[in-house]
């Protein structure tokens, strides 16, 4: 395996001085992972104290034609821009726009009956016991975006609102509907302006693997295509997802790794939203039974014995985790669906420590 390491820039580096022992271990074991996990390309980025101390990109955006990934590289996020979508509802909450008490028909019109009592706050939480439009085939109905919209309004609910947590892409296609109705713009649009704009994101767009994206990672798999033999032995595939506009609140940008650690530390120095209503936005729901549900506005939220987790991961290739008692921020962006590295970001953690230098 290729390893191309693209070091952090000239202006990063005051800040990386003090961790570079940290920084050193990451390196290391970061190519260790990459190697037991087979991942192709990575980008890793790392935020202490409110500042970029680590940004490197390793091993290739490109197998067959040995493109190595770089910081340019683009990265899907998938499921974990409904950190942005949280981001955006809580900006038009500090606004006065939206309120996360409310429910979803005193902003959008023409909903099932059923589904007019659900609150905001609970799509963001996805305690809403709304139907998916997404089932394991993709869009349900098997057609268009319409199609499924219109298939997904003749389900039943699955759960009276606020009963129980259940993950839906249904909440969030709704938000996105929710954002342009108070903003007065297409939700894509937003986003741009509100936050990649004011944090410096030049990369960051919206789309799926199948449109014609420059800089764009090459995404693989080594699950076996449905045509395999149960006895081939994995190999290294291409791997699509296809991702329409309805549902890029929920999973359509794809982006850096650095330019996720650069939102971070905007959202660390207030420059997106006001601290109170991020220390809010990471607080788990809580459910009609007084128990914690497993998310609070876009972000899962767990605790690893004293310490809080806010996490954001997607398509089992990419995520981010925030430790805010330790002003800490990992961010693994990947082109291998299945290297999961919310399972390794933890170890990378630890290497940053819990004090101030």
């Amino acid at each position: 395996m290729l390893i191309a390491a693209f070091l952090i820039p000239w202006d990063m580096q005051a800040a990386a001085g003090p961790w570079e022992a940290a920084n050193q271990q990451t390196r290391h074991y970061v190519a260790e992972v990459m190697q037991s996990r087979r991942i192709p390309g990575l980008q890793i980025a790392v935020v202490k104290n409110g500042r970029v101390v680590m940004s490197e990109s390793h091993g290739l955006a490109n197998v067959e034609n040995a493109i190595p990934a770089t910081p340019a590289t683009r990265f899907p996020l998938n499921s974990a821009s409904k950190s942005f979508t949280g981001v955006a509802v809580m900006q038009l909450v500090q606004a006065g726009k939206v309120s996360l008490d409310a429910p979803i028909s005193r902003y959008l019109d023409d909903l099932p009956e059923p589904w007019n009592a659900v609150r905001v706050q609970q799509l963001l939480a996805h305690t809403s016991g709304l139907p998916d439009i997404v089932d394991a085939q993709g869009l349900v109905g098997g057609g268009s975006e319409q199609t499924a919209w219109d298939a997904v309004t003749r389900l039943p609910t699955e759960a009276a609102p606020g009963e129980r947590f259940a993950y839906n892409q249904t909440n969030y296609l709704l938000l996105s509907r929710i954002i342009a109705a108070r903003s007065g713009m297409p939700y894509a649009d937003y986003i741009a302006t509100r936050q990649f704009n004011v944090v410096g994101m030049p990369q960051a767009l919206f789309g799926d693997s199948y449109d014609l994206v420059a800089n764009a990672a090459t995404l693989y798999s080594y699950f076996p295509r449905r045509t395999d033999p149960g006895d081939s032995a994995p190999r290294l595939s291409h791997w699509f997802y296809d991702m329409t506009p309805g549902l890029w609140a929920g999973g359509g940008v794809q982006t850096t790794a650095t330019e996720v650690a650069q939102w971070l530390a905007a959202l660390d120095n207030g420059s997106l939203l006001d601290p109170t209503l991020v220390r809010q936005m990471w607080q788990p729901a809580t459910l009609d039974d007084g128990s914690d549900a497993a998310w609070g506005a876009g972000w899962q939220v767990t605790q690893e014995g004293k310490e809080r987790r806010v996490a954001a991961m997607g398509g089992a290739r990419a995520a981010f985790i925030v430790y805010p008692d330790r002003q800490l921020a990992v961010v693994v962006l990947t082109n291998l669906v299945g290297a999961n590295p919310q399972e390794f970001i933890p170890a990378i953690a630890a290497f940053y420590g819990p004090s101030r230098p």
